[in-house]
């Protein structure tokens, strides 16, 4: 018996690699706008080939549903939620909490939008799926490979402002932004103690690599590890206070959005910059048609 002695790493598709391989499993299916496969392709950064045939046939079974001969944009948006955030459900919340959602939301997507270099705000809803009671959708115009400091602290920003909303409509917070604090902590971290994004650690790695975790050992010494912790207490609390001041200096078109995610449930690209009033960072966008359309921060329940 033989051995390999060569190992080779499969990446996951590049944007055009994506676009490719939906046009492999969209022959048989028919298009409203074949270019509508630009869009996906580039709203599934790190998706691979099972992925994306599954976001097709959830499309087209959703447009059969509707009793429609072909799919749509919406279809391909309400496919992409379904494959990873899960299925709408239908469960009863009270008028208080679906406002409550809807501010939270609004919170992410405005952040989302007046971050400079942030990624585009693809969708806001307020419609619950999976274990989520809203989402907020953004990802890049084409694939990154590498992050600017600048660019982790408006993503922990973005990540904060739904929390950041709650606090400034409500006087409060509630259990919702409890995925939110992870991802933002977990992000807050890595840039102290991986990326060397912090003066006081310096430019060095001392978090363990991915996988080692278990092994509970670390060449760093206890102090630094300390200090890590301080450090990222310093970046949350500092993109907080950011996410705070910018919601509180652009209220109106936070009012705005929730109003129109209270009346739409669901608003997609084009529809969210219009109403925030914000140019869209791409320049002029065409709105997706709004045909059956279904109402990636997910606020929990409270």
């Amino acid at each position: 018996a033989g051995r390999f002695d060569r190992r080779i790493t499969v990446n996951a598709p590049d944007q055009e690699g994506r676009l490719k391989i939906l046009k492999v499993h969209t022959r048989n299916v028919p298009l409203k706008d074949p270019s509508d496969l630009d869009a996906v392709a580039a709203s599934t950064p790190g998706m691979v080939g099972a992925d994306l045939k599954n976001v097709v046939n959830e499309a087209a079974l959703g447009a059969a549903r509707r009793g429609e001969q072909a799919v749509s944009r919406a279809d391909f948006s309400d496919a992409l939620e379904r494959v990873t955030i899960g299925a709408a459900r239908r469960i009863v919340i009270s008028d208080e909490e679906r406002r409550r959602t809807a501010y939270h939301e609004s919170g992410h997507a405005l952040l989302g939008m007046l971050q400079p270099g942030a990624d585009p705000v693809r969708k806001i809803s307020i419609i619950p799926r999976g274990q989520a009671l809203g989402v907020t959708y953004q990802s890049p115009n084409s694939d990154r490979y590498g992050y600017g400091e600048s660019y982790l602290q408006g993503r922990i920003a973005g990540m904060l402002g739904g929390r950041a909303a709650e606090i400034l409509i409500y006087g409060e917070t509630t259990t919702g932004p409890e995925s939110d604090l992870e991802q933002a902590t977990s992000l807050a971290r890595q840039m102290v103690g991986r990326w060397g994004m912090s003066d006081e650690v310096g430019a060095v790695s001392v978090l363990p690599r991915s996988g080692e975790e278990a092994y509970g050992t670390s060449a760093a010494s206890q102090h630094t590890l300390e200090l890590v912790d301080d450090e990222v207490k310093r970046i949350i609390g500092e993109c907080a206070e950011q996410a705070k001041r910018t919601l509180a200096d652009h209220r109106e078109q936070l009012d705005d959005l929730a109003e129109a995610l209270l009346k739409h449930e669901t608003l997609e690209e084009a529809e969210a910059y219009a109403v925030a009033g914000i140019p869209h960072p791409s320049g002029a966008i065409e709105p997706a048609p709004a045909d059956g359309r279904t109402p990636v921060s997910a606020s929990k329940p409270s």
